[in-house]
Formats: C-alpha cells, structure tokens, sequence
C-alpha cells in the first residue's frame, strides 16, 4: 500500500479477531512507533504488550480492580464489562508517555509524541492488513492501572490500540470537504 492510500483510506476497526499481528509484521509495527517524532532525542513512550487470552484475561482483571477502587459499590454487569473490554481483541498495546524534566522540551510535547507513536503502530498495521483501533477513557486514567503498569507520577497512558484482523469489511466514506476545516491566512 502505497503512503497517500494509506494515509487517506485508514480508519479505525472496532471489531477485532485472530490473527494478531505477529512475527516480522509486529515488529514493523513496534518500529513504526519508534520513528515519530521526537523532539530532543528523549524517546518518551514505552508500550506493555497484551497478547492472547491470558494476558488480557489479566488487564481485564486489572481494568475491574481499577472500577472497583473507583466505585466500590460498582454494578456486577459493569464489572463483568470492565473484564471483558480487552477481550475485544486478540491483542492490546497499552501506549505511555513516559515523560521526563527537560528545559527544552515540555511534557505535553512529550505525550504529543506518544500519541504519535499510537498513530505509528494503527497505520502501519493497516498497511500489512491488520486492523486496529485507538481506545482511550476512564482506563487510561485510574491510578490503579497506571500502578499496576509500573508508571512513573509524571508518566500518563495515552491509549490502548487494539489490534487483530478485521472482522467486518472496511466502512464506506465519503470525503470530506478540506475547506471546512483549512483557510489560508491572508
């Protein structure tokens, strides 16, 4: 798939299935993430890889402990949820900000390059075939989970990308009208 396809066709796939990307095509997608950019050189993300039913059987048990921490008197069916939320594909990458003090480069231009890295790894999952989809929320937030996932205080969890194979076929989508959104300063 050619860069400009890529870029103008991507879309986000809610519903995942086996396989996972694996092998040499996971690997692109790791290094995907480590080639955006990165003002000062400082490399502030880091990624926890969930893959197959064990390890994200454990990130859901690690989602339902972060609800109930939160609410305690939480409903059964939504902690039944919060289990099964990672479940909704064959693998999750939990994508950090691991961020760090530098006189030059702030820390929000730090999770922006996080961020970066997310959109890294869905394009190029896209281009070898693969779906995914960027899911953030309450999860990303909890103290619980960013604990249990051995964040620093600093350090903030921009996303979980869910990746796999696309169950469903790709959405039709007209273009959008680029003036709606894009002026020329005169």
């Amino acid at each position: 798939m050619d860069a400009i396809t890529l870029l103008t066709t991507r879309y986000s796939s809610p519903r995942l299935t086996e396989p996972a990307p694996s092998g040499e095509a996971l690997t692109l997608i790791k290094q995907a993430a480590l080639r955006v950019p990165d003002h000062g050189g400082l490399k502030p993300w880091r990624f926890v890889v969930f893959s197959g039913r064990i390890a994200l059987a454990k990130l859901g048990d690690i989602f339902a402990e972060a609800a109930v921490e939160d609410d305690p008197s939480i409903a059964n069916e939504l902690l039944e949820r919060a289990r099964q939320l990672p479940l909704r594909a064959p693998m999750v990458i939990a994508c950090i900000a691991k961020c760090t003090e530098h006189h030059k480069v702030p820390v929000q231009e730090q999770v922006q390059s996080a961020a970066c890295a997310v959109m890294a790894m869905q394009q190029a999952a896209f281009a070898l075939g693969f779906g995914g989809i960027w899911r953030t929320g309450a999860y990303t937030q909890y103290e619980f989970v960013k604990q249990t996932l051995g964040l620093g205080e600093d350090d903030e969890i921009v996303g979980y990308l869910y990746l796999g194979t696309c169950a469903t076929e790709a959405p039709e989508r007209k273009l959008v009208d680029c003036s709606e959104y894009f002026s020329d300063f005169i």
